[in-house]
């Protein structure tokens, strides 16, 4: 990343990856890779399960320490010899949360080759694109994605297509009868990744000879995307040190130990589901539960079966875990599902929430269900994950305080991995007190290594030596002197009306509390007399009926008119991002035609 960075912005960048005067320099973890941690437990626990699957159908797979070892070192081999992937080389994958998709992950990191996972969910062009981007050498695609993926890296439909990609690697776990000859990595001819059958050399194989097989803490380790809604992707460098500082900081935090045992119901090709449910147990020896795919009628059966202790979520789930447990209650069950009880679940200990918009109101309704504890959190991917949680020395009442009784959920306080500060949202670089709305920043040792091949951005995003988030909040002090921060809105997402800025958010809580509303989004249209205008896009309960003036009056009734929305859009989809997060500027279409609207009191 040095070679695309200009002096002043490699400084800055610098500057932004010290926490508390500490460069990263001088590391916080112990190890020289991530080769060599999980070689570590590999030797020391090499018979204790760390990794368990459940495929789509409900199949159970499990993997201990030194078995996972052993085939993740046999998928690095199957790379380096049969594929000729060198350190610093990229590997893209199309695939679902799967055990193959972990061990070609750490294959790659293996061998100090870095990942650029893709979301299957975005279409084919923004897929070409990221290919394209990324530069990266080789395609790992499973079955269900092989014939898209060949559409869209060779440019079936004539768009540009990803013509940097040599090899396509057809990942199904079993012999694959069009490509058998999977050894044959030519170009345009799909090969086939077979796991522990694929036969790979054996794990007692060195990877290579000399220093170039050998990876490092500042290697790449990741390449994930943005998932904007305006302009092309950025592509975000993790180096394998960020990866490990984030976990330990996560795991110090969250006090996971080599006993607790973490649940996965999150993407992999985002970095929610990667650190924290993956490589925060594995860092300190523990052991996880990937899913591939969230099920409510399965949450919490896997968790009691499987003796979960923490589970990472999105707000978005949270409201589809209380829409089952209604259900199960409605059909004389308990809310977790059929003759699940809470004796069932003692060992489980606390949800972990972010990513997405989680209001008070959702906040409200998931403690008073089920009484379980949310430890909400902030991070971005430029921040490798997380930054911020709340504490978990915190009582009930006190979590319950700094969810609700702020106007919006506490996201907590930094971990030791970074810092965090407010500044002025206009960039000059004027730091704000308590209390003050501005701009989150960040620094320390889990800060991005820069956006790839983006000189622009970098040079804005860290031109004050902190890592802009984009996100409007403010931190307020507890008696002790800690300071817990709250996001309050996207900066780019806060309505300006007239010159005067509001937060989606502060309107939302509104909006939610109006019966019958199941999701309301304040989105900010273009409007001619004051540049934008405050609607409303209201997704509504089944079987309710909200009148439009209804949602209106009720607005008026708590806010002034100029924050109050003027129009209402009823339906039924929102676009979201992969983790959830609202995209509330792909709505604004939808206000055309209020555009030469003057709307009066």
């Amino acid at each position: 990343m040095s070679r695309e960075l200009d002096a002043q912005t490699a400084a800055n960048l610098h500057q932004a990856q010290v926490k508390d005067g500490v460069p990263p320099q001088t590391r916080k973890v112990p190890f020289r890779n991530i080769r060599d941690l999980l070689s570590l437990h590999s030797k020391t626990s090499g018979g204790k399960t760390f990794l368990i699957f459940y495929d789509a159908d409900g199949a159970r797979q499990a993997l201990t320490y030194a078995a996972f070892n052993a085939r993740a070192h046999q998928a690095a081999n199957f790379l380096y010899e049969d594929l000729g992937i060198r350190r610093g080389d990229r590997v893209a994958t199309i695939a679902n949360n799967h055990i193959d998709t972990v061990l070609i992950y750490f294959a790659c990191w293996l061998i100090g080759a870095a990942v650029a996972p893709q979301n299957v969910a975005e279409d084919d062009r923004r897929i070409a694109f990221i290919l394209r981007n990324s530069e990266a050498r080789v395609c790992f695609a499973r079955a269900e994605y092989l014939e898209r993926a060949e559409a869209v890296i060779n440019s079936v439909d004539g768009d540009e297509g990803a013509p940097n990609i040599e090899t396509i690697v057809a990942v199904d776990g079993k012999p694959c009868d069009r490509y058998p000859n999977f050894r044959e990595a030519l170009r345009d001819r799909p090969t086939t990744f077979l796991g522990d059958a694929s036969g790979a050399k054996s794990a007692d194989v060195p990877l290579g000879a000399g220093t170039e097989a050998t990876a490092a803490l500042d290697d790449e380790a990741l390449l994930v995307y943005t998932s904007g809604t305006t302009g092309t992707p950025k592509g975000v460098v993790l180096s394998q040190y960020n990866l490990m500082v984030d976990a330990l900081s996560i795991s110090q935090w969250q006090a996971i130990t080599g006993n607790q045992r973490t649940m996965c119901v999150l993407p992999i090709h985002h970095v929610n589901g990667i650190v924290v449910t993956i490589i925060a147990p594995l860092y300190v020896g523990g052991s996880t539960v990937l899913n591939h795919r969230f099920s409510a009628s399965h949450f919490w059966e896997r968790i009691a079966r499987e003796g979960v202790n923490v589970v990472s979520v999105v707000p978005t789930l949270l409201q589809f875990l209380i829409e089952y447990g209604q259900g199960e209650r409605a059909a004389g069950n308990t809310i977790f599902g059929g003759a699940i009880n809470r004796r069932d679940l003692a060992h489980f200990r606390h949800f972990i929430c972010g990513a997405g918009t989680l209001s008070v109101k959702l906040a409200a309704e998931f403690s008073q269900m089920f009484g379980l504890t949310l430890l909400h959190g902030y991070g971005l991917s430029e921040s490798t994950c997380y930054s911020c949680f709340l504490p978990i020395s915190l009582s009930w009442e006190a979590n319950q305080h700094w969810l609700l009784d702020h106007g919006y959920p506490s996201i907590g306080c930094p971990i030791e991995a970074n810092e965090m500060a407010i500044f002025a949202a206009d960039g000059s670089g004027a730091q704000l007190d308590e209390g003050e709305r501005g701009e989150i920043c960040i620094r320390g040792h889990n800060i991005m290594q820069g956006y790839f091949k983006r000189p622009d951005a970098n040079a804005e995003t860290f031109k004050f030596q902190w890592f802009r988030s984009g996100d409007e909040g403010y931190y307020l002090r507890d008696e002790a002197g800690q300071p817990f921060f709250f996001i309050t809105g996207r900066i780019k997402e806060l309505i300006n009306r007239g010159g005067v800025k509001f937060s989606p958010f502060d309107i939302e809580e509104i909006l939610l509390e109006i019966e019958g509303v199941k999701v309301g989004l304040a989105i900010g249209f273009p409007n001619d007399y004051y540049g934008e205008e405050v609607g409303a896009y209201i997704v509504v309960q089944d079987g309710a009926h909200v009148a439009e003036d209804k949602i209106l009056d009720r607005c008026r009734a708590v806010m002034s008119f100029e924050k109050s929305p003027k129009a209402v859009v009823f339906g039924r989809e929102i676009p979201v991002t992969s983790t959830g997060k609202y995209q509330r500027l792909k709505l604004q279409a939808l206000f055309s035609d209020w555009e030469r609207t003057q709307f009066r009191p």
